[in-house]
């Protein structure tokens, strides 16, 4: 047996079509069912996927849900009350001429260049107007499971601070209590589409302004592997030039940088990774909306299918072994 951390990173819709996909691969081809993580850290999209995930959804139903089809576990627990659909975002009202003069968090902005540390161009969202679209709904899908309990399993969430741009995990750090729910609201809330969230005295925003996986908060925490599934950066080989000057490409170059940084701190503490992140094919289903609900369901597939190439190559063979001790030995459908 091994621990296994298991981090989901941000990336919207699209990005939680990828989570889908990617879990569904883990469990069939690595015999490793995310239910079972000893630590699940969430980041927007992510921290939905990892409610789920401690509510009890499989990888398989997590594949099925994200293309529409019913799920093959009844859950009678749960069930009718769950919504056994894939989350679909509501429209954008759209802004006014003065929602321009009414930035989310211009402290974001300034935090970027002032915080000690790597510069983070996710705070330059800060100055986006403020979103109006409200968050309640991705939370009321929690709460239908949870209630106002926080899981059991270890389950960190990853929002960050509109005051001054600092990441605040909860389920981990000293803070104003909230349940799960409302936790994943504040992680998803994008800024210039979402509500800011008000936890306690403070407002949160999605947790990708602050990284797209937050990967680094494991290092140093002793697992025997830990799982990062990274929607928003891209394989190497599609980052190289030219086609890293893609406009639907760039923006993952840096997050891709970001990654890197946070993997090596995770390894230099003695901890081996699996990364796993979309393929030249998966890239283009994506496009660049990463709120685009109609190309979630073949994303989904397409993700099952790369990822579960990757996980029968002799690269990554040793990682998959680890899988498959910790792993329940069984394998799950595919959909």
């Amino acid at each position: 047996m091994g621990s296994i951390a298991l981090v989901l990173g941000a990336g919207g819709v699209i990005g939680g079509a990828y989570h889908a996909g990617a879990l569904a691969a883990l469990a069939e081809v690595a015999g490793w069912d995310a239910r079972d993580a000893d630590l699940i850290v969430g980041t927007s999209a992510g921290s939905g996927v990892a409610a789920s995930l401690r509510l009890g959804i499989s990888p398989t139903d997590h594949l099925r849900r994200a293309q529409d089809l019913d799920p093959d576990d009844s859950m009678p627990d749960l069930d009718p009350a769950l919504p056994r659909q894939r989350v679909t975002l509501p429209d954008h009202p759209g802004f006014g001429p003065l929602d321009l003069l009414r930035p989310t968090a211009p402290f974001l902005f300034l935090s970027s260049f002032l915080a000690p540390g790597p510069i983070r161009p996710g705070l330059l969202a800060g100055l986006l107007p403020r979103g109006r679209v409200p968050t309640s709904f991705l939370g009321d899908r929690v709460r239908v499971g949870l209630g106002a309990r926080w899981p059991d399993q270890p389950t960190w969430v990853c929002t960050t601070r509109t005051r001054d741009g600092k990441r605040v995990v909860f389920g981990r750090d000293d803070v104003a209590d909230t349940d799960l729910g409302t936790a994943v609201e504040a992680s998803s809330a994008v800024p210039g589409y979402f509500e800011p969230v008000r936890i306690g005295p403070h407002q949160y925003l999605d947790g990708g302004a602050f990284s797209p996986t937050n990967a680094d908060l494991v290092a140093g925490l002793g697992f025997d592997l830990v799982v990062v599934i990274s929607p928003m950066s891209a394989v190497p080989s599609v980052l190289t030039f030219p086609a890293g000057l893609d406009p639907r490409i760039s923006g993952r170059v840096l997050h891709a940088r970001t990654l890197a940084r946070e993997v090596a701190a995770v390894r230099d503490r003695g901890a081996p990774v699996l990364v796993l992140q979309p393929t030249a094919e998966d890239l283009e289903l994506m496009g660049g909306n990463a709120l685009d609900n109609a190309v979630a369901p073949p994303i989904a597939r397409a993700a099952h299918r790369s990822v579960s190439a990757l996980l029968t190559r002799d690269a990554v063979a040793d990682r998959v072994a680890i899988l498959r001790r910790a792993g329940r030995g069984a394998t799950t459908p595919t959909a």
